[in-house]
């Protein structure tokens, strides 16, 4: 959201930044990087008043919950406004997998069509004028599967800086150690770290006795902090005070993910820090096209674990994998090729916005009022909260 934000603000745009959330100590400074802000309540009217105010030309949407939310009082208030729906990932599909892992049964697309949260966040893909999808794995499902209308999408990961020859990594020699990064909010994170303490680090470090593995991660549960054995090398800190700089210390990034979805900000972070990794097929999905991995891709935890201490030991097939990162980088990550991408799309919806809305008729009956219970239950709440 915050490079989106960005690509906007170097074309001119006045941004406003409006969120019900309560702010933290680690919230970024919005208004120091130079955008407006404003708090909005939600189920109230008071948002009606507030963006028929601002008159926006572009609405960002911050997940389809937000879109539920806010999304009929923007089509109401401002029906020219052009509305985009940034999914970060497809929440349903992350939700619907690990449905699917905590009852041990595989994951299906059929499963995943008749959840519940899938028919929520696909109607919310269809009231919007564009969706960004962030994993090309997701593209295809939408397209594939539920044949979307591709008019509908745009396949934006996230966008960083390309490697060029001046760019300098830390060499082999430099490096020491293993390392996880993952938020304790997020369930995948917490069942990866799970997988690393039972049974894949004791093999490790089996084969590596002097070798560490570091856990970082936001609001780690106690279950987690528990973990920690310095004994072991088996080391869980809490919260990276800086996470580029924790990556691009570590030799290798270890990621056993088991469920999930969208792009894994942790094993790009690997790639943009020249960290070669191991993960799963669930972790490189939708992340490196047709290209090779920057390091091993396995499911199978013997292979997995051969495969960390080769990265880990051999000197060339590390930096072979960290070079592999640099083609991933700028084949598929490149920011300024992505931002020219996403305003030409924006751009151009702006200049036919009334064909494109007439050639998404399910968008337009989702709009109906006999389609919108969020929008009723949103004002049968306020009426209630009045009350």
């Amino acid at each position: 959201m915050m490079q989106l934000l960005d690509v906007f603000k170097k074309q001119g745009y006045s941004i406003t930044v409006g969120s019900a959330a309560s702010k933290s100590d680690f919230s970024a400074d919005m208004e120091a990087l130079g955008y407006q802000t404003a708090d909005i309540k939600m189920n109230d009217s008071s948002f009606d008043v507030f963006v028929t105010d601002l008159n926006p030309d572009v609405v960002l949407f911050d997940r389809f919950l937000t879109e539920e939310q806010f999304g009929w009082r923007v089509a109401e208030n401002c029906p020219d406004a052009l509305r985009i729906l940034d999914t970060e990932d497809l929440h349903s599909l992350r939700h619907v997998r690990e449905q699917c892992f905590k009852k041990d049964i595989p994951f299906t697309t059929d499963a995943w069509l008749a959840d519940d949260k899938t028919k929520r966040e696909i109607a919310s893909i269809y009231r919007c004028d564009l969706s960004l999808i962030i994993s090309s794995y997701e593209l295809e499902l939408l397209t594939d599967v539920l044949n979307i209308d591709k008019s509908l999408l745009l396949l934006l990961p996230f966008m960083v800086n390309e490697i060029t020859s001046e760019t300098t990594w830390k060499t082999f020699d430099e490096r020491s150690d293993f390392v996880f990064i993952g938020g304790g909010k997020h369930a995948p994170n917490i069942d990866a770290v799970k997988c690393l303490k039972s049974t894949v680090w004791p093999l490790i470090h089996k084969q590596l006795p002097e070798a560490k593995l570091h856990i970082y991660g936001a609001y780690l549960p106690q279950q987690i902090l528990e973990m920690n054995n310095p004994v072991g090398g088996f080391l869980v800190h809490g919260r990276a005070a800086d996470a580029n700089e924790v990556m691009q210390s570590a030799k290798v990034c270890l990621a056993p993910l088991r469920f999930g979805a969208g792009i894994k900000g942790k094993l790009l972070s690997a790639i943009v820090n020249s960290t070669p990794s191991v993960t799963t097929t669930i972790g490189a999905e939708g992340m490196h096209g047709i290209l090779d991995w920057n390091g091993y891709i396995e499911n199978d935890h013997t292979a997995f674990v051969k495969a960390a201490v080769r990265l880990y030991t051999t000197q060339h097939t590390w930096k072979n994998a960290q070079d592999q990162g640099k083609i991933l980088i700028n084949t598929l990550y490149a920011k300024s090729s992505l931002e020219n991408m996403l305003i030409a799309q924006v751009e151009q919806l702006q200049k036919n916005i009334a064909t494109h809305r007439k050639q998404n008729f399910t968008g337009a009956l989702l709009q109906h009022q006999t389609m919108t219970a969020t929008k009723f239950m949103s004002k049968w709440i306020e009426e209630k909260n009045r009350g």
